[in-house]
């Protein structure tokens, strides 16, 4: 049987996972285990070299106009998709007719390569930020879509029924019963869409930008500075846990709402 562990205890594994894993990283590029450590380093960089180079990237003042840049770029598409795909989602699974006729240009759309979407976004928007923020809403869309519509889905006939016959109108269903129902789903996709609107950012970044942390990295990895490449992504990492950290907290005050709060007004 698992014993609870407090969150230091936890905080503790994890740093000790991202320990271990580093160890390792060092001891496979400085040691000749895979080869010789300079031919090996030139795929893999260090770990020590890696941490060197974001320290000094850190330091200087441009890299915060690239991170300003693709922070606009994974907020706005993180915004409008999670808004789109909430909307649809309950729109869709409110109107089973609805959901019928256009179930398979869904499917369809939502199995477009999203890399082949973003040099037509690039041909449509420029290469600004709107691009980007295209590309990541179609990320984004379409995870919190399918999870919205599957928590309004899952809601008990029984509860729904139990509700009308207490005279819940259409209102207080949606606010009582459809609304706490998906409020899991919603956030369980929110964690996920905030990894890939920064994904659909980057990608866009990379493809094709003058500015942001893609810029970065296809700027390092044009010159073959693998160093540089595992920099920018370690910013990227750092950069998405703390955005995924106020989504979490935002749901952590968000779903004190519960199911049971529903003996209110109708």
């Amino acid at each position: 049987m698992n014993r609870p562990i407090g969150r230091l205890g936890l905080l503790a594994l994890q740093i000790l996972v991202g320990l271990v894993a580093l160890a390792i990283w060092h001891v496979l590029t400085v040691y000749p285990i895979l080869g010789q450590p300079k031919q090996v380093q030139f795929f893999f960089s260090t770990p020590v070299d890696v941490l060197k180079r974001t320290w000094a990237e850190m330091a200087n003042p441009e890299i915060w106009n690239h991170l300003w840049i693709t922070l606009q770029e994974t907020i706005l598409a993180f915004v409008t998709g999670a808004l789109g795909g909430i909307a649809f989602g309950f729109l869709f699974a409110r109107n089973a007719l609805l959901a019928a006729v256009f179930d398979p240009y869904i499917k369809a759309a939502n199995a477009l390569p999203r890399v082949v979407l973003a040099p037509i976004f690039a041909l449509w928007f420029g290469l600004g930020i709107w691009s980007k923020v295209a590309l990541g809403f179609t990320l984004v869309f379409f995870i919190v879509f399918f999870n919205v519509y599957q928590g309004v889905r899952e809601v008990s006939p029984v509860v729904l029924n139990n509700a009308r016959m207490l005279g819940m109108n259409e209102r207080g269903l949606l606010r009582h019963v459809y609304w706490p129902s998906a409020l899991t789903w919603m956030f369980s996709s929110l964690h996920t869409a905030v990894g890939f609107a920064l994904v659909g950012a980057v990608v866009g970044e990379y493809l094709g930008s003058s500015a942001g942390l893609g810029y970065k990295i296809h700027e390092a990895e044009s010159v073959f500075d693998v160093t540089g490449v595992f920099a920018g992504m370690l910013i990227l990492a750092v950069f998405v846990i703390a955005i995924d950290a106020v989504v979490t907290l935002i749901e952590n005050r968000l779903l004190v709402w519960r199911p049971g709060g529903a003996g209110g007004s109708v």
